[in-house]
């Protein structure tokens, strides 16, 4: 299922980004492309765009809260060029990883409903089938977890998301987990930097 800039196959996503284009004629507002090395053996998955982050500069991660942690934990761990992302047109650059999200389009309030979640599944499949061996999918939150299972044909039951799992996925790959890197995970303490820190360092030492 080639992604498209132009997807507009869930209609309540499609609406709400018709109204945010017009309060906003200057962000992207339209589905999120992935970000990184189409090659990459470390595959971030997301949720969705934030509404002034990703919605707004076209790049996963980019211009919200969840991507400053996000960003200063890869370049720590050597997956990024520096511990920033400013803008889509920025010189950053993703070292062996790529970011995606489950769903691509801004969802209102943060929320995507499963059958956007379903109806997006086929793009992450598509990145999952080009994830090669010795690959680890790194999934942020519970939704992005399921969305990975789902996208392989997995039974849910057979991997229980929590943070810091690890489980075998076909073709010798790994499924990591982790709370999301998101403001209110992190401002209640639920994720502290050195959680998050302790899922990418495992990632970094797997791969190597």
């Amino acid at each position: 299922m080639a992604f498209s800039l132009e997807c507009r196959r869930c209609d309540r996503l499609a609406s709400f980004l018709d109204e945010v284009r017009a309060k906003h004629p200057d962000y992207h507002a339209r589905p999120v492309p992935s970000f990184g090395d189409p090659a990459a053996r470390l595959l971030i998955v997301g949720l969705a765009p934030g509404m002034h982050g990703a919605n707004a500069t076209g790049r996963p991660f980019t211009g919200d809260y969840a991507g400053i942690l996000l960003y200063q934990t890869l370049h720590a761990c050597g997956f990024a060029s520096h511990p920033e992302s400013i803008a889509a047109s920025d010189d950053l650059e993703l070292r062996d990883c790529r970011i995606t999200n489950a769903v691509r389009c801004l969802p209102p309030q943060n929320k995507p409903d499963g059958s956007e979640v379903n109806t997006c599944n086929g793009y992450l499949a598509d990145e999952l089938a080009v994830l090669p061996a010795g690959g680890i999918a790194l999934a942020l939150g519970g939704i992005a977890h399921k969305a990975v299972v789902k996208a392989l044909a997995l039974r849910q039951a057979d991997f229980p998301f929590g943070h810091g799992a690890e489980f075998a996925l076909p073709g010798n790959r790994l499924l990591l987990s982790s709370y999301h890197c998101s403001r209110y995970n992190t401002q209640t303490r639920r994720l502290t930097p050195a959680m998050f820190t302790a899922v990418v360092e495992r990632a970094r030492k797997l791969l190597n």
